[in-house]
């Protein structure tokens, strides 16, 4: 299971145990409520333990990016025909702005990571 699915099935369990206290808070029942409150710490250090985890993923394939040899931005017409681009150079990595590896990178526009120049 990848990192952003584990995150996302933890924050439904938090969700749905933040309902429950509520509910168990209205009918003021201690022994359910200390439950609840047990096992929402306990998902809040697991969402903790995971982002941390996808920001350390994140930044190690930052690394592998940069390291590459050349870049530059990746014109309209290229990224109308983005199978014809990367089928003509070979370790052609594209990253978008919005996505959190361009976000990281501070891109601006689109932008295109090789070994050798293209």
């Amino acid at each position: 299971m990848s990192v952003k699915e584990e995150l996302q099935k933890i924050h439904n369990r938090l969700d749905r145990c933040k309902h429950r206290l509520d509910a168990a808070r209205k009918r003021d029942d201690q022994p359910i409520v200390k439950q609840f409150l047990h096992e929402i710490q306990t998902l809040e250090k697991k969402v903790a333990k995971l982002n941390g985890k996808k920001q350390f993923e994140t930044g190690n394939k930052g690394t592998e990016v940069r390291n590459l040899e050349f870049k530059r931005a990746i014109t309209k017409a290229e990224q109308a025909d983005m199978g014809k681009l990367k089928k003509s150079v070979r370790g052609l990595v594209v990253v978008h702005p919005m996505t959190a590896l361009g976000k990281e990178l501070g891109l601006k526009e689109m932008t295109g990571f090789a070994p050798q120049a293209f």
